[in-house]
């Protein structure tokens, strides 16, 4: 059963990953996470998912071509770059 400080931290948890969260919770939060394996478990696992979207995100690029003809076929032909 979990503890009322680790509901607690999983509420804040998205702020505190973020780095928005006020100084006063993050060191709550940081002095939970040296007694809580269960929790610091959480926010590890959080910071590297987190990690690998911003690390692999990136702008998906159709080629100028596909691009074309989906345009066409949309009838959107304003929007086709020649």
């Amino acid at each position: 059963m979990e503890h009322e400080e680790c509901r607690h931290l999983l509420g804040e948890l998205s702020e505190y990953i973020d780095g928005t969260l006020e100084a006063k919770l993050c060191a709550e939060i940081e002095r939970h996470l040296l007694e809580c394996e269960r929790c610091r478990v959480v926010v590890d696992t959080l910071h590297k998912t987190v990690y690998l979207v911003q690390s692999t995100a990136s702008e998906v690029q159709v080629p100028q071509e596909v691009r074309q003809r989906l345009f066409k076929r949309l009838d959107l032909d304003d929007f086709v770059q020649k």
